[in-house]
């Protein structure tokens, strides 16, 4: 009798715990390629099964003036040349593949050169299959018994799953096994001998603890990404001769999950390895490859290979699959053959293979800055923006990064020399993929069914015909002879089957009594041993009681080092606050006190630089204060000696006209007589020139040598308005003379010679005029500057009355010896010229009167 159909318990809900915080760092591997040649030079080597050296080949030292550079990098583990793909596939993909079957996610790419074996670890080659068959191979290992009928899972276009029952997906196959162009399955035709050596694998390979209470199904999927556009494989498009259609992009989308997938991308359901690799082959001879400088066959595009595993638990009966969507889960290995990072002038592409090359390159070099955005926000705590959507690449995976799941990269380096600045460039990338982390997955929730419910409905035993009990106990009892009666008179048949029944129900009787007596001592049996039970039971009940009481103790002793531990917290709590109130207090006391040194810094700079500012200026204002008073010193000096020069003048002149007894009036002596009778005047010193500066901001000029009155210099011939024409009959004159009433700067500039007529009040009131004048020289701020060089003055003299005083004797000799040669007083007095000591009459000068005789 079948049992009742039990009601499916609600999917428990997993809880986030401390699992989901788990992180697990990128697993990077490294695959070294055998050299092409026995005598090619080689810039890598394996230092141990973790590390390996990269050195700087012979041609780029010499390039770079000698300059020897060895660099270690790390990895997870290194396989060296020799490692064959069985031993590759045990450390990296088959964890990967064990995920998968309990329901984990997985991803698994390629990265590395042009040329540096990529594919050939991927796909393999004859004889020697790559991780893709491999982990094909190891997934219908595990649940080849397992697997659902074909078309009981079905793919939507929402990255989901549908169930239907087997029914339903019976009539399904029948349809489409009557469909013209219904292709016959994998296992019911011949291995294409194309890649059959290629999915022979001699070891068998198998996952462990496989759930066998739920069914399978395995979808494959193969996309390329070319120029960042994604096309599908596997879509079948119909073959017109004609007009050919190119192959339609597909578009990338977000399911409710925040899973990444290829929208309207095709999904194959397999049932074997053989099924699963054809699949694939046939997407491998629509991807776009290329002859190229470094590969022959280079793959220009990067190839995406999914291998999804449906799972769904049996019912409570074991008999068909539990007909719940949400109980039905999905799991994904993506399988990443990337195309390789290369230099355009080393492949020498040109057109569409430098266009790829172009796009191939800036799809890594996103996926690049993907990763040191990754590892900068894990690693400093920061929150950049990672730029997923630069590329396709990247975008399509940022569910691995940003989600959960495992991910693993086998690093290929090819190790000749000419690949070096290449693999320094891989080996880069590769030391800042293993710091990123990705959260681990968590274990898939149990559904709660009974397990071992697929073979409850089969046959006990081993071999499934087990005999019963009872057919043993009948098998031991005498045959019946037969009781088939022909005549009436036959009187053997029934003696004989009474004898027989009476044999039976003896031997019956007897095992009736031999049963009650070792049913008896079976219970005698019991009875002892339930009494043991019971002391020990009794026994183990005080030990229990003891146990609890120390339980209880320990309890009560947690309980009390809780209270104390959550004390102690809540002081270290305070503490820290503390702690780091203090530790604020003292970065601001520090960051003020730096501020006051700063400021104290400035300060006593700025004190340094106004210190040596005031010093110069007192420098400066002393040396003019010590110039200016010199200056007026010097023109007090001359201003004095030339009052004592005139009073000294004005005497002898008085002392003359007293004491010269001659009547007659002398004659003029010529002007080169006297000349050259002048005689320095020791009384009277020559005064000091001034210097006139009407350009007040010009610098100082150096005194030059005056030019001879000969050449013929130019004057300005100052006259102010304020002056007063006088009647003298001595008038100055200078010929080819500029007259102006002010100063100006114009007139400077066109001469060489500057005369100031100045007029002032005499201290016996008569007009007194004094010709001041001096040297025109060229500033250096395109100026003119004035140096006084010497000073004559007019004066005019009223006598008193008209009357002429003569003396009427001749004048005693002088003390000198020199001769008084005129002492006529009204003569004397017009002559209105009066010069410093030692000085020449100025050029031009024209006198109407005679001389004074100049003294000796």
């Amino acid at each position: 009798m079948k049992s009742a159909r039990a009601k499916t318990p609600r999917k428990p809900i997993v809880k986030k715990g401390s699992q989901t915080n788990l992180k697990d760092p990128v697993g990077v591997y490294c695959r070294v390629r055998p050299l092409g040649f026995p005598d090619q030079e080689c810039c890598l080597e394996v230092v141990n099964n973790t590390t390996v050296q990269l050195h700087t080949p012979e041609g780029y030292r010499l390039n770079r003036n000698g300059d020897y550079k060895e660099t270690q990098y790390s990895f997870k583990q290194v396989f060296g040349t020799h490692t064959t793909q069985k031993e590759l596939f045990d450390v990296v993909a088959n964890p990967l593949v064990d995920d998968l079957i309990h329901g984990k996610n997985g991803l698994l790419f390629t990265y590395g050169v042009t040329g540096s074996g990529k594919t050939h670890t991927m796909t393999g080659s004859p004889g020697e299959g790559g991780l893709l068959p491999r982990c094909l191979d190891m997934i219908f290992n595990s649940i080849g018994s397992f697997q659902a009928k074909r078309y009981v899972f079905k793919s939507n276009d929402r990255n989901s799953m549908d169930i239907q029952c087997e029914v339903d997906a019976l009539l399904e196959r029948q349809k489409r096994e009557a469909m013209p162009n219904a292709k016959t399955p994998s296992s019911k035709r011949q291995v294409d001998p194309e890649f059959a050596d290629m999915i022979t694998v001699q070891e068998f390979c198998k996952a462990e603890e496989v759930d066998e209470d739920s069914v399978y199904g395995v979808f494959v999927s193969y996309i390329e990404i070319y120029n960042n556009y994604i096309y599908d494989l596997l879509e079948e498009v119909p073959f017109d001769p004609i007009k050919p259609k190119p192959p339609q992009s597909k578009l990338l989308r977000e399911d409710k999950n925040h899973n990444m997938y290829v929208a309207g991308c095709t999904e194959v359901e397999v049932k074997s390895t053989e099924e699963a690799f054809e699949v694939f082959w046939r997407g491998q001879k629509k991807r776009r490859i290329a002859n190229t400088h470094l590969n022959r066959e280079s793959s220009r595009s990067h190839s995406v290979f999914n291998i999804k595993l449906v799972q769904a638990p049996l019912d409570a009966d074991g008999d068909n699959v539990l007909q719940e969507k949400e109980q039905i889960t999905v799991s994904q290995l993506s399988l990443v053959d990337l195309a390789g990072s290369e230099r355009t002038n080393r492949t020498r592409a040109e057109g569409n293979r430098l266009r790829e090359a172009g796009n191939i390159n800036q799809s890594l070099m996103t996926l690049r800055t993907c990763m040191d955005v990754l590892r900068e926000n894990q690693m400093y705590g920061t929150n950049k923006m990672v730029p997923y959507r630069d590329s396709k690449l990247t975008h399509l995976f940022k569910n691995y990064f940003d989600g959960e799941g495992k991910v693993r990269m086998i690093v290929c380096v090819n190790p000749k020399a000419e690949d070096y600045e290449e693999n320094l460039q891989v080996m880069r990338f590769a030391e800042v993929t293993q710091e990123v982390e990705v959260a681990r997955p968590v274990d898939k929730a149990i559904c709660g069914l009974t397990p071992g419910r697929r073979y409850r409905n089969q046959p006990r035993g081993p071999i499934g015909n087990e005999p019963l009990v009872t057919d043993v106990v009948l098998q031991s009892f005498p045959p019946l002879p037969s009781c088939e009666i022909l005549d009436i008179n036959d009187e053997q048949t029934l003696p004989r089957l009474i004898e027989a029944l009476e044999k039976r129900h003896h031997l019956r009787q007897m095992m009736i009594d031999e049963f009650n007596k070792q049913s008896n001592a079976f219970k005698a049996l019991l009875q002892e041993f339930d009494n043991a039970v019971l002391s020990k039971e009794n026994h183990m009940q005080g030990k229990l009681n003891e146990k609890e009481k120390m339980i209880s103790g320990q309890k009560l002793e947690i309980e009390r080092l809780e209270k104390k531990n959550k004390t102690l917290e809540y002081k270290i709590e305070i503490l820290e606050k503390t702690t780091t109130i203090y530790e604020e207090d003292k970065r601001n006391l520090q960051q003020e006190l730096e501020t006051q040194n700063q400021k104290l810094q400035r300060q006593f700079s700025d004190k340094r630089r106004l210190e040596a500012r005031l010093q110069g200026m007192v420098t400066e204002t002393t040396m003019k204060w010590e110039k200016e008073c010199e200056r007026r010193v010097a023109a007090k000096q001359l201003e004095m000696q030339n009052k004592l020069w005139v009073k000294d003048e004005k005497l002898k002149q008085l002392k003359a006209i007293v004491t010269e007894p001659k009547t007659e009036k002398p004659e003029r002596p010529s002007r080169e007589r006297d000349r050259e009778k002048v005689t320095p005047r020791s009384v009277s010193p020559s005064p000091v020139p001034f210097l006139f500066q009407p350009d007040q901001n010009a610098p100082p000029i150096r005194l030059r040598h005056r030019r001879s009155r000969s050449a013929g210099d130019r004057w300005v011939d100052h006259k102010p308005a304020s002056n007063m024409q006088t009647e003298t009959v001595m008038q100055p004159h200078v010929p080819h003379a500029i007259t102006v009433s002010v100063a100006n700067e114009k007139a400077l500039a066109k001469c060489e010679k500057y005369m100031l007529t100045h007029q002032e009040l005499a201290s016996d009131g008569e007009i007194e005029t004094k010709l001041i004048k001096g040297d025109i020289y060229k500033t250096r701020g395109g100026g003119q500057s004035v140096q006084f060089t010497d000073i004559e003055t007019l004066k005019q003299e009223s006598p008193n009355g008209s009357r002429k005083r003569r003396s009427s004797t001749v004048a005693p000799a002088q003390p000198d010896g020199a001769e008084s040669e005129w002492t006529d007083v009204e003569t004397r007095c017009s002559v209105a010229v009066e010069m410093k000591a030692g000085s020449q009459l100025g050029p031009g000068y024209q006198h109407h009167a005679q001389p004074k005789r100049k003294k000796p």
